[in-house]
Order: structure tokens, then C-alpha cells, then sequence
């Protein structure tokens, strides 16, 4: 399949990863974070970090939306979708992300709150289209990647004079994580940043230009396949080793400097930034997530129905919010593979498709590591 098998191939891997040993200086220790939960995937699935010399390191960074969400945020959707006027509608990935007290979307459904899993913000105008008596609210999520759908979703709505629509909205951005990943401590220690795919061919690649500046680190965007992060890793190896902190763009098939000018556009026609806005495992961020905008408050559900996400902390037991700060790998949990699996997750990262520790699970990187570890404990 083109733009695929060819940036499957192992013949070529294996050079890549000849190269890479080539440009490593053995003396220094190299640490580079893929930003992207998709990388964190294509990294455990195809091994990466075994053709990698062993003074270079993969870090795990804050890129999945559904692991960033704070407890806070989730209680607030279930609250509102106890309301029996409304339908709460939503994607699969965090009808099973625990809350408070081991609450979540799917357990408030089996309790008789009307949560629905919908594949796209068109699936809730639709719903809301069919059930003029009720309020459909979408509780709308992730990066710069799928904030232009929901933006095109109120235009609709107010197109068809959809009344009853409204979003809960917890949209967040990619490039102030980033410097608060980079301006927290030991984020000093990070050598390269292995930019996002999806979310880059939204925004462009300059939109990182200011990071890297900022912080002395390049940046190299990335594809999704695995050609693509090795290329990537020998991209940053290069700048680090020649004391060049810029932005590569390594995905040139997909990204361009300036990005998506209309996906921009309804952006910034429909959303304006939060002040603050709480992630997961990072505290509060100034000017990191979006809301709607003033022209279209009364599309906001947090507005429409008076409700406010309450402050809860994470399980203490749970390191969810450390992997996300790349201080920890899904294997240093104690929770990891024995309370914690798949089928019975206790942090948000065990159950995002885009997730460390699901993962690591999943292609069982892991597995095997962790559970000597603990046996020995």
C-alpha cells in the first residue's frame, strides 16, 4: 500500500538503525520525547526501542487528550448526564475511563443516564436532530486534531437552527504542554522533541518554532509509521550532536510550515482560549485549552446547564499523571498488570487507545517486566 508498506520496511529499518548508531556519541546519553500517544504506539508495536543504541532513551509525553482529561472534567460530564433531559453523547474511548469512587460513562449508563458513543460530532447533531425534546450535549475532546469538526458541528447546528445542541467542551492545545513539559523540573533533561502527526498537520510546523527557541530543543515532527520515528530520532540526533535546536519536519508527505489555514480559520471563528485550563498529571496551564466563543455561548453546555468541574485528585496509587510528565514508564506503577489491566483499568492511561500504559500492555513491552519486578518486591 503506498505511503505505508514502504515505511514498513525492514531492510530499511535496519539501516536506519545503523545510522542512528553511527551518529551517537558514546559518551553522552541521549532523551528524546515522542509527544504523540500514535507514537507511543507504532514504538511499542514494532519494538523500536530495541534498534536503538542503548544511551539513547524514548520518553513517554502527554499526547493522549482522553489520559490528560482530570477526574474533574469526567465527574462534571456524568453529573450532567444524570440530568434526565439530557443525552450526553460522546466517543467510546472514555465511556470506560474511571472517575471518583471508580465511576465512569459506561457504569452511569448501566445506571440509566442516557450516555450514547457516537463515531463523529455529526452522530450527536443527528441525534439531536431526532429527539427535538431533549438536550444533546457532546462532550467534545482532544488535541488540535479534532477541534475543527466540533467547530464545524455548532456552525451546523446553527444552520439547521438546531436548538438543542450544545457541546461540553474540553478541547486542549499541543504547544503550551509542550513548554510545560520543557519548563517543569528535569524537563532540561529532554534533548528533542518528537513533534505530534495528526495535530501538526492542523497547525503547521511553525507553529513549534517558538518552543524550540524558547527552550533550546529542537523538534522534529514526525509520521506515524515506524521509517518514520527512526528517521525522526536520527533527525534530532543530528541537531543535538551539531548544537542546532530547530524544527525538522520530517512528515513532509502530510505537514506543511503553515498547516491547515481553513481548519485555522473555523478555529478561531468558533473558539476562543481558556485562561486556564487543569490536565492530568501536568496542574494547571495558562491559555492551553479552548471554549467556545462569545458569539456562540449558548451553545456551551458548562453555561447552559450552571455546572462547574470540581477539583479531585487522582488515586494516589495511580501514576498516570507522572507517565504523562515522562518522570515515570507504565512499568515503574505498582498498579501495572496486576489491579490495573485492560479489563479492569484504574487510570485513564490503561484505557485511551492512544495511552502509555495500554501500550505497553497491549504489545507487551511491559508485561513480563513488570510482573518480575513485582515478584521480587
Amino acid at each position: 500500500m503506498k505511503y505505508v508498506d514502504e515505511y514498513r520496511d525492514g531492510t530499511r529499518a535496519k539501516a536506519l538503525a545503523a545510522a542512528i548508531a553511527a551518529e551517537v556519541q558514546p559518551a553522552r546519553h541521549y532523551a528524546f520525547m515522542e509527544f504523540c500517544g500514535g507514537h507511543t504506539h507504532a514504538i511499542a508495536r514494532y519494538g523500536l526501542e530495541d534498534l536503538l543504541p542503548a544511551n539513547v532513551r524514548l520518553i513517554h509525553g502527554p499526547g493522549c487528550p482522553v489520559c490528560v482529561l482530570p477526574i474533574g472534567r469526567l465527574e462534571e460530564a456524568i453529573a450532567l448526564a444524570a440530568d434526565p433531559r439530557v443525552i450526553l453523547c460522546t466517543y467510546a474511548d472514555l465511556m470506560r475511563v474511571p472517575a471518583a469512587r471508580g465511576h465512569s460513562l459506561q457504569k452511569a449508563r448501566a445506571d440509566g443516564s442516557d450516555v450514547r458513543m457516537v463515531y463523529s460530532c455529526l452522530d450527536a447533531l443527528r441525534i439531536a436532530a431526532e429527539n427535538p425534546g431533549r438536550e444533546v450535549v457532546f462532550l467534545a475532546i482532544g488535541f488540535e486534531t479534532t477541534t475543527p469538526p466540533t467547530a464545524h458541528a455548532v456552525l451546523a447546528a446553527e444552520r439547521q437552527g438546531l436548538g438543542n445542541f450544545s457541546v461540553l467542551c474540553n478541547h486542549v492545545l499541543t504547544p503550551p504542554a509542550m513548554r510545560a513539559i520543557l519548563a517543569a523540573p528535569g524537563g532540561s533533561g529532554l534533548d528533542g522533541v518528537i513533534g505530534p502527526s495528526h495535530v501538526s498537520t492542523v497547525i503547521g510546523a511553525q507553529a513549534y518554532a517558538g518552543v524550540a527557541a524558547e527552550f533550546a530543543t529542537p523538534v522534529v515532527i514526525a509520521g506515524f509509521e515506524p521509517l518514520d520515528v527512526l528517521q525522526s530520532v536520527l533527525m534530532l540526533l543530528r541537531q543535538v550532536n551539531s548544537g542546532r535546536a530547530e524544527v525538522e519536519n520530517q512528515y513532509i508527505r502530510a505537514v506543511t510550515d503553515e498547516g491547515n489555514r481553513k481548519a485555522q480559520a473555523v478555529m478561531a471563528e468558533v473558539f476562543v482560549r481558556r485562561p486556564s485550563f487543569a490536565w492530568r498529571g501536568l496542574g494547571e496551564l495558562p491559555d492551553s485549552a479552548l471554549a467556545l466563543a462569545p458569539a456562540y455561548a449558548g451553545r456551551d453546555a458548562e453555561r447552559r446547564f450552571g455546572i462547574e468541574a470540581p477539583v479531585i485528585a487522582d488515586n494516589p496509587a495511580c501514576e498516570c499523571g507522572a507517565i504523562l510528565r515522562g518522570a515515570k514508564n507504565p512499568a515503574d506503577c505498582r498498579l501495572f498488570g496486576t489491579v490495573c489491566t485492560p479489563q479492569s483499568p484504574i487510570g485513564s492511561c490503561m484505557v485511551s487507545a492512544e495511552g502509555a500504559c495500554a501500550a505497553a500492555w497491549t504489545y507487551g513491552r511491559a508485561r513480563d517486566r513488570s510482573a518480575r519486578s513485582k515478584v521480587s518486591q
